[in-house]
């Protein structure tokens, strides 16, 4: 997996799709109501938990591999999550950054703009958190929250989202001048899937902070959403910056095939160091430590 070379980007139809299945079908699919290709995604057999862990592991080591070649490249990586609410972005981030150092790997996900944000520069709200030199910065939604939700729920104008959907393909591409390394991918969910989903949000007192009235709302504009959708990948999935969709039905399928294809767009080698040799520790030479006594400990409750 570990690769050299000069840095350029692949475009697969479907990150995770049967090798049968053509872009036509994929769009058949859609036009037919469904957000991906339900029928292939929901065929499919579960992954095993065993296996699933095992190649985790695996791909988590390919990472840091990576990681370490971002560093020692100068290399600007921005990866964007989008797709529909509960289709599983959130946990696909959570298993690329938990073995990463966060000063290396940032995770964005803003929250609602501020009074001022709003009337600033669309984009200028999240220049400021695109990566340095040496860093990847992992957006949980972006600028594309003008092409969906905003677009849907009525909190832009006709012609701000006219403007996004001509100006987001420029400054995509400036950032590709730039040096960036942009991947975008897009989390395709069913209906009865996120159905599934939310209903387990409303029964795990831990998950319910995450179905929010946003959520809620987006329940009954499925079509709109799909719409709108359709109309932001036909503005957007450009040459420079291409969507990779992730058939995402099922989580444990989706993460590892995300992960993987991250790793494939991105060549890199090994700069894992020699195996590292501890020093012996200095005796204390007469230093006598404050009795333990002054110090102040967290309970012992466990």
């Amino acid at each position: 997996m570990a690769k050299g070379g000069k840095t350029k980007v692949m475009k697969p139809a479907v990150v995770g799709s049967s090798g049968d299945q053509s872009q036509d079908a994929y769009t058949k699919s859609q036009c037919a109501g469904g957000e991906g290709s339900e029928a292939n995604m929901s065929k499919r057999p579960k992954i095993n938990s065993k296996v699933y862990e095992t190649e985790l592991a695996k791909l988590q080591i390919e990472l840091v591999k990576l990681q370490e070649w971002i560093k020692h490249e100068g290399l600007k990586v921005v990866v964007i999550f989008e797709g529909r609410d509960a289709a599983g972005k959130g946990g696909t981030i959570k298993r690329i950054t938990e073995s990463l150092n966060p000063r290396i790997c940032r995770v964005v996900a803003l929250g609602t703009p501020t009074e001022r944000e709003k009337t600033q520069w669309y984009f200028g709200r999240y220049v400021p958190h695109l990566p340095a030199s040496g860093e990847m910065t992992l957006f949980d939604r972006s600028w594309y929250n003008r092409a969906g939700v905003e677009k849907v729920m009525g909190f832009c104008t006709e012609e701000e989202h006219r403007e996004f959907l001509r100006s987001c393909p420029e400054f995509e591409r400036m950032l590709v001048r730039s040096g960036f390394i942009l991947i975008k991918y897009w989390f395709s969910v069913s209906d009865e899937e996120q159905e599934r989903r939310f209903q387990a949000r409303i029964h795990d007192r831990t998950k319910l902070w995450k179905l929010s009235p946003m959520d809620v709302e987006s329940r009954s504009r499925w079509v709109e959403y799909s719409k709108a959708k359709d109309e932001m990948f036909a503005h957007t999935d450009i040459k420079q910056a291409p969507w990779y969709v992730v058939e995402a039905d099922q989580k444990k399928r989706a993460r590892l095939n995300c992960i993987k294809h991250l790793l494939q767009l991105i060549p890199y080698k090994d700069l894992t160091p020699a195996p590292i040799v501890l020093p012996p520790r200095h005796e204390a030479e007469g230093y006598v430590r404050p009795p333990i006594s002054d110090q102040t400990f967290v309970p012992d409750d466990y």
